[in-house]
């Protein structure tokens, strides 16, 4: 039953409730506004409570994957091994939840279908799927970077009589994959770490792979009490340590000088310890991995030999093998994933070599073959960046949405990665052309959150009724980002960092790569000279707030 008649006044509408959307309702309620967020689950977690798939874990240290605002959830919580799993970090959330008492302010099983700017009252018009009309200040996305899933439009794909998930989308219930032919596509992050765990179960695994990865190992273990009780007591290092360093990580660049410069012994040694050691600090072992193609073909060429150690067939580790760049696309830790194709019952499929043709009744026909099938695993990843916002019709000051402005991807520009031009009293938290997913995604929520949380009471104390980007700063934002981005090699090799997973979408590298700790001193720096880059207009007299 729609509720059409509903009207919601608020300072502040939230979009969702992960990570970012959390602490953002936390942060303005804490300063006083009438805040709420709406979710479209039904409970907290955002992506953490829609990917359920089995192995799904993180790839950040539990101990920095964590807010660090509170000491007492610092010392309160306790995680139980090195890489949370899904479950874990789902709990965390909800004791956090459940902690500071936000579920109170959150509407669950409610979906935002639209946020347009009203010029003339100076404030945001926003409709929920029921119905209900939510006017607001302040409109704050927390839709996350990675929550639009994606499952390429196959032919045929409806026609399929077995069961059928995304990773992205997995039910809560146990899903029974004993003894079942299943077929997974995708080989990225989710793909890699769910292969192993279904292979155990499935009767036969095929996993259909377009372009190999780079995966290194994860080599999780648990925490013992100690080492615990020694990282709550020096949390404030380690606080200032990830809020500060290059990616919002414990570790750093293990040896600050290119690859080149060490002999190829030295260099193997050098990648074997770390490879050893686990972790994501092996895109770290030499400085200039991500900008000399020569060194990193160094690094490129160690994964490619440790597949070729592992893998027994020699066919199939040559097609487990990467050609481009190591760490140009998304790195991945797992737990015996290469060791996996070592199982009889597991078959690896190139659909480079020989593409899906269609789903059907049965299964799935590559140009080659037909898979007969119970099961189909959807490991086809996100819609990244641009696409969680897009599924919302955000329209600004002059009628034009965000979409449009846009050019639907193709002039993606942001101030900041926080602010748009011509989108007064809109922010977005971790939005495209901030560190975001180059990062230890927490850290840059925090920086974020407090950042906006801070503006907003600046304007507050200041009696400034709006606060939107300037074009001119916007454009000389995102050409810094475009080309920080184009001196590395990330823009060299197609990904979804670039947009490349999805059919038609526009490419762009629309992720600031200076750094966390970078990033947060130019973000202070614009707030201590009175939001430079910024429009802000008083409320009494409505002009221009001089500078």
């Amino acid at each position: 039953m729609t509720n059409t008649n509903q009207c919601i006044n608020l300072d502040a509408v939230v979009v969702g409730a992960g990570f970012s959307g959390l602490y953002m309702l936390y942060r303005l309620r804490e300063a006083g506004f009438s805040t709420r967020t709406f979710e479209a689950a039904a409970d907290v977690g955002g992506v953490w409570y829609a990917n359920r798939y089995p192995g799904a874990k993180c790839d950040s240290e539990s101990i920095i994957y964590n807010y660090t605002f509170s000491d007492e959830l610092i010392q309160e919580w306790t995680w139980t091994s090195r890489f949370p799993e899904q479950a874990e970090i789902l709990k965390y959330l909800n004791f956090v939840a459940d902690r500071l008492d936000l579920r109170r302010d959150i509407q669950f099983n409610t979906r935002i279908t639209s946020a347009h700017y009203d010029k003339e009252n100076k404030n945001w018009k926003i409709q929920t799927e029921d119905g209900t009309t939510l006017i607001a200040k302040y409109f704050i996305t927390g839709v996350g970077c990675l929550s639009a899933s994606n499952i390429p439009n196959f032919k045929g794909i409806d026609s399929f009589e077995g069961e059928a998930y995304h990773t992205g989308h997995w039910p809560h219930e146990k899903v029974d994959l004993s003894g079942k032919r299943v077929g997974l596509i995708g080989t990225g992050s989710s793909g890699i770490q769910a292969i192993p765990v279904i292979a155990q179960e499935a009767g036969h695994l095929t996993v259909f792979q377009r372009t190999p990865a780079y995966s290194t190992p994860a080599r999780n273990y648990q925490y013992d009490p100690e080492f615990i009780r020694q990282t709550k007591a020096n949390y404030e290092e380690i606080r200032q340590q990830i809020r500060w360093s290059k990616m919002g990580y414990l570790h750093t660049v293990v040896n600050n000088r290119s690859a080149l410069e060490d002999t190829p012994e030295e260099r193997q040694q050098e990648y074997q310890k770390i490879w050893e050691r686990g972790g994501l600090g092996f895109s770290q072992t030499y400085n200039d991995l991500l900008e000399n193609g020569e060194s990193n073909e160094t690094a490129s060429e160690f994964i490619r030999s440790k597949i070729g150690e592992i893998v027994k067939d020699p066919n199939v580790a040559e097609k487990l093998k990467p050609s481009y760049y190591y760490s140009a696309k998304r790195p991945v830790l797992d737990t015996n994933y290469y060791e996996t194709f070592n199982r009889d019952n597991v078959t690896l499929v190139d659909v480079k070599a020989a593409p899906i043709v269609e789903i059907t009744p049965k299964g799935i026909r590559t140009a080659e073959a037909e898979y007969e099938l119970d099961v189909i695993v959807f490991a086809t990843g996100y819609d990244a960046m641009t696409g969680p916002l897009f599924k919302i019709d955000i329209r600004g000051k002059d009628g034009v949405s965000l979409k449009e402005k846009w050019d639907n991807g193709t002039q993606t520009r942001t101030y900041l990665g926080l602010a748009n031009a011509g989108f007064p009293n809109m922010f977005m938290i971790t939005g495209p052309e901030s560190p975001s997913v180059l990062s230890n995604v927490p850290v840059s929520i925090e920086q974020h959150v407090e950042w906006i949380g801070d503006c907003i009471e600046y304007l507050r104390e200041h009696n400034i009724e709006t606060i939107e980007a300037n074009a001119d700063a916007e454009e000389a934002w995102s050409k810094h980002c475009r080309e920080l981005a184009e001196s590395t090699l990330l823009t060299k090799v197609d990904s979804w960092y670039t947009g490349a997973n999805i059919k038609d979408k526009p490419r762009g590298f629309l992720i600031y790569v200076g750094g966390v700790g970078e990033y947060r001193k130019i973000c202070d720096e614009v707030a201590a000279k009175g939001y430079e880059g910024f429009s802000l207009v008083d409320a009494s007299n409505r002009m221009p707030v001089p500078k």
